[in-house]
C-alpha cells in the first residue's frame, strides 16, 4: 500500500458508486443550484440527511445564507442536469431554466419536476470537511413525483446506470 496522493485518492474514492442529486436553494429570488454527490441519510430519529459542498462553489455561500434546501435525487435520464449543474462558472441567472421545476412548498427552493424523490430540509448544523463543508439538515418534508424510475449513478469517474434489477 503506498501514501496517497490527491489523484490516487480520487481514483480509490471513485470506486465507492454514488447515487446523484441536485441540491438548490432561493436567494433573493433566484434558484442556485448544485449537482452532488456526496449525500446521504444521516438518522431516523430525529429525519436528518447531509451533503457536502465545496467552499469555493458560489452554491455554498448562498446555502448557508439561506439556511434552507431542497434536494432532487436523479433519475437515469438526467445526465444532461447532472452535468449542467456541476459546470463550474455557468451563470448565475438562471441556471435551472432549461430544466422543469417548482418551488418546494416549505422552503421555496427549487424542486425538479423529473426527480425519483425530493426533500425538503433546514440546516441543522455545519461542520469543516477540509475543503469542503459538511451540510447537515432536518427533513422537513419527502415528496416522490417518479418512484418507479431509476437513479443516475457515478462511478469511477462517469455516469452510470443500473443494469437491471438485482436479486
Amino acid at each position: 500500500m503506498t501514501g496517497p496522493d490527491s489523484d490516487s485518492y480520487r481514483r480509490v474514492a471513485g470506486r465507492f458508486a454514488s447515487g446523484i442529486v441536485v441540491v438548490s436553494t432561493e436567494l433573493n429570488g433566484a434558484g442556485h443550484a448544485m449537482t452532488v454527490t456526496a449525500f446521504t441519510s444521516v438518522s431516523l430519529d430525529p429525519l436528518r440527511v447531509l451533503f457536502c459542498a465545496e467552499k469555493i462553489a458560489r452554491f455554498h455561500d448562498a446555502v448557508l445564507a439561506r439556511g434552507v434546501w431542497a434536494v432532487s435525487v436523479l433519475a437515469d435520464d438526467s445526465e444532461k442536469v447532472a452535468r449542467w449543474l456541476a459546470t463550474r462558472g455557468r451563470p448565475l441567472e438562471g441556471q435551472l431554466d432549461a430544466f422543469r421545476h417548482h418551488p418546494g412548498a416549505l422552503t421555496r427552493a427549487p424542486i425538479l419536476d423529473d426527480a425519483l424523490a425530493a426533500m425538503e430540509c433546514r440546516t441543522t448544523a455545519v461542520h469543516d470537511g477540509g475543503d469542503h463543508s459538511i451540510v447537515v439538515g432536518e427533513v422537513l418534508a419527502v415528496s416522490e413525483p417518479h418512484p418507479d424510475g431509476g437513479p443516475l449513478l457515478y462511478y469511477a469517474s462517469r455516469y452510470r446506470r443500473l443494469s437491471g434489477e438485482g436479486g
